[in-house]
């Protein structure tokens, strides 16, 4: 009888992702990770000089960026789109204005029901878990109006590799899937029809005095979601055995400490080319963007 293939190291569950949303949007608060991950891609919205009119946050309902993209666009008309529907409701909350302030100045960020493409599409801390990337850059870009352009935040591949190098010496699985290699989601995001992709990276020291709040907080940015996870359920005893590894790493400061990689990254639409074919197809909204971009030629 043959046997089934072993999951790359990298793939998701995406049934465990799933559940984990869900868990995640019972919670009163976005992931403590996320709003400063927010704030520091806004820092790159500097060297853009397109100010886009309108712009489309994706996954607001753990993305957390309402005051970051409000501060870099107070002008712009706001749009989003949860995909996960366990944080739909969670972020029409948080993103709605309440009544009394409707009457003072113009409502908040609105679910976008179609129609013309955006100027910019932000994503913050989605990528690294989405369990077909080219797929979502795909549908990325097309939300985008031409010479609109993307910005994103995620994981990289060395965050938390204490943890994983500390399950290794265990033989207890992945703690958390590979995330991919900023080189390769560039390369996909040249796949996904994105022109001039640039990444940059920043790495983050995270530190704790005991390791049950390192457990904690760990918990509140989500569950391990590798497909090459540990297959059954853990026990108190396996926890506490847990919690006796986390001890090995405390540093000369007396704190435990894990890593984080952030990865950054941002590309343009570009005036879609047509290829040598004999039939050649564009959508409606494209072939818009070619005429007026031909008018100002």
């Amino acid at each position: 009888m043959n046997e089934s293939p072993r999951p790359v190291p990298h793939q998701i569950d995406a049934q465990a992702l799933q559940q984990q949303l869900r868990r995640l949007a019972r919670r009163d608060e976005a992931p403590w990770l996320h709003a400063e991950v927010a704030r520091r891609m806004a820092e790159r919205l500097d060297f853009i000089k397109l100010k886009p009119a309108d712009y489309l946050e994706w996954g607001p309902g753990l993305g957390d960026s309402l005051a970051a993209l409000q501060s870099a666009y107070p002008e712009s008309r706001a749009w989003w789109i949860e995909p996960t529907p366990a944080l739909r409701l969670r972020a029409e909350r948080r993103l709605q204005k309440p009544w009394w302030r409707k009457l003072l100045d113009s409502a908040g960020p609105q679910l976008a029901r179609g129609g013309e493409p955006v100027q910019m599409l932000w994503a913050n801390m989605a990528l690294h878990a989405a369990p077909d990337k080219p797929a979502l850059l795909k549908t990325w870009h097309q939300l985008l109006a031409v010479d609109g352009f993307l910005m994103f935040s995620c994981l990289g591949p060395d965050s938390l590799v204490e943890l994983v190098r500390l399950y290794e010496a265990l033989g207890w699985g992945r703690p958390l899937p590979a995330w991919v290699d900023m080189h390769d989601l560039g390369d996909m995001m040249v796949e996904a029809g994105f022109a001039d992709p640039v990444m940059d990276q920043e790495r983050l020291r995270l530190t704790w005095s005991e390791p049950e709040k390192l457990l904690a907080d760990l918990r509140a940015l989500g569950g391990n979601v590798a497909a090459a996870r540990f297959p059954g359920l853990r026990t108190p005893r396996w926890r506490q055995r847990l919690l006796a590894a986390l001890e090995s790493l405390r540093g000369p400061d007396g704190l435990i400490a894990l890593s984080l990689e952030l990865v950054y990254g941002h590309a343009f639409k570009p005036v879609p080319r047509p290829r040598m074919s004999g039939e050649t197809h564009f959508s409606l909204n494209d072939m818009r963007s070619m005429v007026r971009r031909s008018g100002k030629d």
